[in-house]
């Protein structure tokens, strides 16, 4: 089932005001459900070659699996959707393609990125992340911070030497803990969470959240909600406003209808004597 017209999407990504070139990359496939931001990093040119790798390879793989692959089932080793460890593999295999590619060449040597991506099914939302790009949920105009960053930073918050407050203001969020490409393995966080009509999720790198605090990017897409293409520029925008020190990649997903799977038979008949 495509959700094409049931999630509504906006995607932007901006070099900002320091970098000389634009090293996200940001992607979707609105039919199978499907979006992803990538922040590369590492020498000349090649961190704008590893997002870009991530993305096409998240994007080629989950398109493949879930076209060939049954769908809505439980694994039941790992108590994830189907869905899940679709995401949960194919991120897995960037990792090792973007590895294997500063391996060989030169000019990617030590390239890597961070990645979220968020796959949506069934009314659920199934996000898979490493390193310190976020996904926010606003849901009844509450703003919740869906992910946790792999960073150095995060694990202090953690381990109670900072407070989240101490943490927002701190110069050093940069140092992330995890990414893909630098090494041959990597651990992906996975996490599955229901979905509600006109939740607004935002997918954004760092080059977002370090010039602005959660409280302006709530303020910012509750004031502009009716129109998700502006909430999106005045994001950029406003990271740009204060500074801009880093490439800027949004990308945000509304919610507008239900999108249950399909009832099978065998549901239907069991519906009738429950």
């Amino acid at each position: 089932m495509s959700l094409n017209g049931k999630i509504e999407l906006v995607q932007l990504t901006d070099p900002g005001k320091v970098r000389e070139h634009n090293e996200d990359a940001v992607g979707s496939d609105i039919d199978h459900g499907l979006v992803v931001v990538a922040d590369g990093m590492g020498g000349y040119n090649a961190g704008e070659v590893a997002s870009e790798m991530a993305v096409r390879t998240i994007r080629e793989m989950v398109k493949a699996r879930l076209t060939h692959e049954k769908r809505n089932e439980l694994d039941k080793e790992s108590g994830l959707m189907r869905q899940s460890i679709v995401l949960k593999d194919a991120v897995a295999r960037a990792n090792k393609i973007i590895y294997q590619t500063s391996q060989s060449r030169t000019d990617c040597e030590g390239m890597g990125t961070t990645v979220v991506a968020a796959l949506f099914y069934d009314n659920k939302v199934s996000v898979a992340h490493v390193g310190d790009s976020r996904v926010y949920r606003l849901r009844n105009n509450q703003l919740e911070q869906v992910t946790l960053d792999h960073s150095l930073l995060q694990e202090l918050v953690s381990r109670g030497f900072y407070s989240e407050e101490e943490a927002q203001r701190s110069m050093n969020k940069n140092y992330v803990t995890r990414a893909l490409g630098v090494e041959a393995g990597v651990d992906v966080e996975v996490h599955e969470y229901e979905v509600e009509v006109d939740d607004v999720f935002l997918l954004c790198s760092d080059g977002l959240t370090d010039m602005m605090e959660d409280d302006d990017i709530h303020l910012t897409i509750s004031t502009f909600s009716a129109n998700l293409d502006i909430v999106g520029q005045q994001l950029v925008k406003l990271a740009n406003d204060n500074g801009g020190r880093d490439n800027i990649s949004v990308l945000l997903a509304r919610v507008n209808k239900s999108f249950a799977a399909p009832k099978t038979f065998l549901e239907k008949v069991m519906g009738m004597f429950g």
